[in-house]
């Protein structure tokens, strides 16, 4: 019986962990929608519209997306001038990370 109990905790406990992730992979596609789409392909598909910008298939293939979290806090700055710095808080660091990683 507390076999039993300890398994189904667990189980509940990675579907409530996946159900979550899911939401924050939804979430971190709509940041990258609103903040990164007009220069990034932020999808598995298409170009990105900016020649200096690679596509977050790219990016996540260049950095893994668990690294990227300093930088998404502190302000991403690149190499080249036309992409503005960004500052995310702690909870769109994770979605956007979370999104990344579905990306992979």
């Amino acid at each position: 019986m507390i076999l039993r109990t300890l398994i189904a905790a667990v189980v509940f406990q990675v579907i409530w962990s996946q159900s979550l992730r899911a939401d924050d992979t939804v979430a971190g596609l709509a940041l990258a929608q609103k903040n990164c789409a007009r220069c990034h392909a932020v999808t598995k598909e298409g170009t990105s519209s900016h020649a200096e910008a690679p596509p977050f298939t790219e990016v996540v293939k260049r950095y893994p997306p668990a690294t990227l979290a300093e930088a998404l806090a502190e302000g991403i700055a690149t190499g080249h001038r036309d992409m503005p710095e960004f500052v995310f808080s702690p909870d769109e660091i994770g979605d956007l990370i979370a999104y990344l990683e579905a990306l992979q």
